[in-house]
């Protein structure tokens, strides 16, 4: 076998094999689709498609669900928190690997140590204080919150970003004039631009999907998000398998139409610091 039809072979088991595990991948997917286009005698059906296929229980969602006021409550908390996220990592990243100020280390290593600690144990913590504050059914007593979480994680990404930065970019600058805001802003943030591409996205997504902290502090239907809707459609005594996964595939919809818009540049993120030197 010559090299060429080798070099063709090991691609075409290589896509081969990339198809199948897309296509396991998809199951998941399509069942959420399928089970919210049936319907209800054919809700427990185990195929994967049945037929007829009805969009009652997505009339049924959105008919009983403010959806729009839903929608744009999920979108202020997750566009704030990914702004407050994207703005804070990159200051304390650029300050840590750059200027390298003094205790920057000793407060790195104490937001390390945050990613250690599990969300169901500061629920409690943070219940009581988001009460004392008057901050419950408010969007700041999620945004916060949300931004705390995911500023450690957003920092190291950021961080190792820049510390692989040449420095000699950002001693030039020193020399040309620039102070510490015109180096971050004209240099440190073109450098790592894919690295907040990946960020941006990331966060979105973590955010959007964020059921456990918005169900404690969102108690008025007003203010409630898109994850809190599918449980007025699950109970002990009460389902509604076609509706439950109608208000799912709604929430997917958003992630999946950002996902296929940026997935270039969110791989190209995540893969940016792979290869050093």
């Amino acid at each position: 076998m010559t090299p060429l039809a080798r070099s063709r072979l090991r691609s075409t088991v290589i896509h081969l094999v990339l198809f199948i595990v897309l296509g396991f991948w998809m199951i998941p997917q399509v069942y959420m689709l399928s089970i919210g286009l049936r319907t209800p005698a054919q809700a427990f059906d185990a195929a994967l498609f049945t037929w007829p296929v009805t969009f009652d229980n997505f009339v049924t969602v959105i008919r009983d669900n403010p959806l729009g006021g839903i929608f744009l409550n999920s979108l202020i908390v997750t566009v704030a928190t990914v702004a407050i996220v994207v703005a804070v990592a990159s200051l304390f990243a650029f300050a840590c690997a750059i200027l390298r100020l003094r205790g920057s280390l000793f407060l790195y290593t104490t937001l390390l140590t945050t990613l250690m600690v599990p969300l169901a144990s500061m629920v409690l913590p943070l219940a009581i204080l988001l009460k004392n504050f008057g901050w419950v059914n408010t969007y700041i007593g999620l945004i916060l919150p949300y931004a705390a979480l995911g500023v450690p994680f957003a920092m190291v990404i950021l961080k190792s970003f820049l510390e692989d930065a040449p420095r000699e970019l950002f001693e030039a600058a020193r020399v040309d004039g620039c102070n510490a805001w015109q180096t971050y802003w004209h240099v440190a943030l073109p450098l790592v631009r894919p690295a907040l591409v990946f960020v941006t996205i990331w966060q979105f997504i973590v955010t959007w999907n964020e059921f456990f902290l918005a169900l404690i502090v969102l108690t008025k239907a007003e203010m409630k998000t898109l994850t809190i809707v599918p449980m007025q459609y699950s109970g002990l005594y009460m389902a509604n398998p076609g509706a439950l996964f109608a208000v799912l595939a709604l929430i997917a919809l958003p992630l999946i139409l950002l996902y296929v818009l940026v997935q270039r540049a969110f791989v190209r993120g995540l893969l940016a610091g792979a290869v050093k030197g």
